[in-house]
């Protein structure tokens, strides 16, 4: 005679109910600390292709880097800086300079996804084919007009940006071996406030604790925002930005170890964007202002 076959009853399934979701609550957190932390990982592996690739540039024409491309307007002509995430240009201001970073640095930086930070809310939709096309890109949704692209990074080697109460503007580097009142850093996370997409806000690359999403237009990539006056707001910030550097490393560095910098609209770097109207400010880890 067989004997019945008898099923979990009732206070046993929900027992095992219990259980389940008590793992689940354990391991969700956990895996998405893996998730953050492998981001983290791969960006910090971004940064550090970026600056060896520059690096290899340099070391192939004369021990300078790039010209910057974070500019608008022509060379014998009026003309000033952009916010230094641009990675094309509008336009060429001269015929030895070229409009996109990648005219320069794609022999030495093949994959357009290491110019990107993993942890933006997205990647923008024509990163990869603007970065191919170089100096000949053209947004093909748009007329036709040569357009820039702007990123996710801010890239520093040859930019001049507006410092508030000093004597000298924010000089990014310009060759391997470095010149006095240059800084020595290459390439950071977004991180900045009152940029005309999201004014009276913080915004960055790396996700905010209560963060919108700042959407992406046909020339921009999407970041995060969070609109926010409080004096004590970078305090509060839990997240990690990281940099990298002429000497080849990458650090991390957290939002209170910064100063403000503000984009010029003059060449010289002495006068800055009015506030509201432009790209607002971006801010620099301490101990990449100055040499």
């Amino acid at each position: 005679m067989k004997k019945a076959i008898q099923g979990f009853t009732l206070i046993e399934l929900l027992v095992v109910i219990a259980i389940i979701s008590v793992l689940v609550s354990i391991m969700v957190p956990a895996m998405s600390q893996v998730r953050t932390l492998a981001r983290q990982a791969l960006s910090m592996n971004n940064k550090k292709v970026v600056v060896t690739g520059v690096t290899n540039y340099a070391l192939d024409h004369s021990d300078r880097y790039p010209d910057s491309v974070a500019t608008i307007g022509l060379e014998d002509a009026y003309w000033n800086w952009q916010e230094p995430t641009m990675m094309t240009g509008y336009r060429k201001r001269a015929p030895r300079l070229n409009r996109s970073m990648s005219a320069y640095l794609k022999r030495y930086i093949n994959d357009a996804d290491t110019v990107y930070c993993p942890n933006a809310p997205a990647k923008y939709r024509y990163l990869d084919e603007s970065w191919e096309a170089g100096d000949t890109w053209d947004n093909p949704e748009t007329p036709p007009t040569q357009d820039p692209v702007v990123g996710t990074f801010c890239f520093y080697w040859g930019y001049i940006g507006y410092l508030e109460d000093r004597d000298s503007p924010f000089r990014g580097p310009t060759s391997l071996l470095g010149r006095s009142g240059q800084s020595s850093l290459l390439v950071t996370d977004y991180f900045g406030y009152n940029h005309w997409r999201s004014q009276q806000s913080f915004g960055s690359c790396e996700r905010l604790p209560d963060a919108n999403v700042t959407a992406e237009t046909w020339i921009s990539a999407p970041y995060w925002s969070e609109s926010s006056e409080s004096q004590g707001y970078l305090e509060s910030l839990g997240i990690k930005l990281q940099a990298g550097y002429v000497d080849g490393h990458v650090e991390t560095y957290h939002p209170t170890k910064t100063i403000s910098m503000k984009v010029s609209i003059t060449a010289d770097g002495s006068v800055p964007y009015p506030d509201g109207v432009g790209p607002g400010e971006f801010y620099l880890p301490f101990n990449g202002v100055y040499q």
